[in-house]
């Protein structure tokens, strides 16, 4: 597991290219003892042959397999670009995390970095950053982005008689979870809560809140709060702005006068709603086409690092279906096929197994476009 320090960060770099900034970091991985001085052509090398960027503001420059010879030690600095650097194609890097690795240990710090780098908003917060401190809490996943709203923050149907069961049980859902506590609780059940309309309310509290949670709850009963009919009951815990994009998405329903659809929908698509960019949960034995799923062998000597990463993930792109691919070598639920980061972040080593899964008009020709990309190298023959 990398363990970072603020020694590890260098704050407000000015840089106007990616060469100056690369020549930066390679001198900080030598001055640090983790490289030899010739470091440097590895890691312009490796830029040349494509871009090191992965997106939301990140670049991770690094040197090639002929210049593993070079590494002393497996370690990595970073600088962080407050003005921004221009990184080519438009891109600008805001954190370049220079790596030097002395085989396939880069895949487990690229796996761990960009696990937690791949949430809406970190662009904005690196940019931003005033210290090293928020950007080892931003690494190390301590910054919430994304509420915590899933299955086990629905209640369908439940037999409530008034509004207070109703707050009771949302309550109860967010404390099962650990996302709030008791205060929380006695908050929710003492507030008068906004109708949204067509029977779907909605209440909220920032009192004993661990986590920007969600929670909603629907009975199957017919009752009333304040003379209006109650169908569902929507709570929200909140102590940062992660659930800014759920409160928009309650908004545009209200202004679309189509509020009341909630009502009749599943925990599965109450969660493709509220949270559109959920990890897949990919069930092997589920029912499916067979030319709509597929495993390939990935050949490459250094597994998928950023360049055959990237390649990937093109070939992903070129296609309109929904893609999710899992390593089932290694822990963890399918993810987008089209997001560079969350597929470097399957820690994908030679040898392991990739599950692909499509769905969309163009699903067989998706995964047969990628099963060829992967026979042929992904870029590295």
């Amino acid at each position: 597991m990398l363990k970072l320090s603020v020694q590890d960060i260098t704050l407000n770099q000015v840089h106007e290219d990616k060469q100056s900034a690369i020549a930066f970091l390679a001198e900080q991985l030598t001055d640090k003892g983790f490289v030899d001085a010739n470091y440097h052509s590895g890691m312009k090398e490796r830029e040349a042959q494509s871009s090191t960027y992965l997106g939301n503001g990140i670049a991770i420059p690094h040197g090639t397999t002929n210049t593993r010879h070079l590494v002393k030690q497996t370690g990595v600095t970073i600088a962080h670009f407050a003005n921004g650097v221009d990184w080519g194609d438009g891109n600008t890097v805001f954190l370049a995390i220079g790596i030097a690795a002395k085989s396939d240990e880069h895949l487990g710090i690229l796996k761990q970095l960009t696990k937690v780098l791949s949430e809406d908003g970190v662009e904005q917060a690196l940019k931003n950053a005033q210290r090293a401190e928020e950007i080892i809490s931003l690494l190390a996943g301590e910054t919430q982005f994304a509420i915590d709203f899933d299955a086990s923050h629905i209640q369908l149907d439940f037999p409530a008689s008034d509004m207070l069961q109703m707050a009771a049980v949302s309550a109860g859902l967010l404390k099962n979870s650990g996302s709030v506590s008791n205060a929380f609780v006695a908050d929710i059940v003492s507030k008068s809560p906004t109708h949204l309309g067509d029977g779907v309310w909605l209440v909220a509290s920032d009192k004993g809140v661990n986590k920007t949670s969600m929670a909603f709850v629907s009975t199957a009963n017919q009752c009333l709060h304040d003379s209006l009919a109650v169908n569902a009951l929507i709570a929200f815990s909140g102590c940062n702005n992660a659930h800014l994009s759920q409160l928009n998405t309650l908004t545009e329903l209200v202004i679309n006068k189509t509020i009341g659809s909630l009502v009749d929908r599943s925990a599965v698509e109450l969660i493709d709603i509220f949270n559109p960019d959920t990890q897949i949960t990919n069930n092997p034995m589920s029912d499916s086409v067979d030319d709509n799923r597929a495993v390939f062998k990935i050949r490459n000597a250094h597994g998928l690092h950023a360049r055959p990463g990237a390649m990937l993930v093109a070939c992903a792109k070129k296609f309109d279906s929904a893609i999710t691919v899992r390593n089932l070598d290694a822990e963890g639920n399918a993810v987008n096929a089209k997001s560079l980061m969350k597929v470097i972040g399957l820690g994908v080593k030679h040898g392991h197994q990739l599950e692909f899964s499509a769905q969309g008009s163009d699903a067989i020709d998706a995964i047969a476009a990628i099963g060829s990309a992967i026979e042929s190298g992904l870029g590295e023959g």
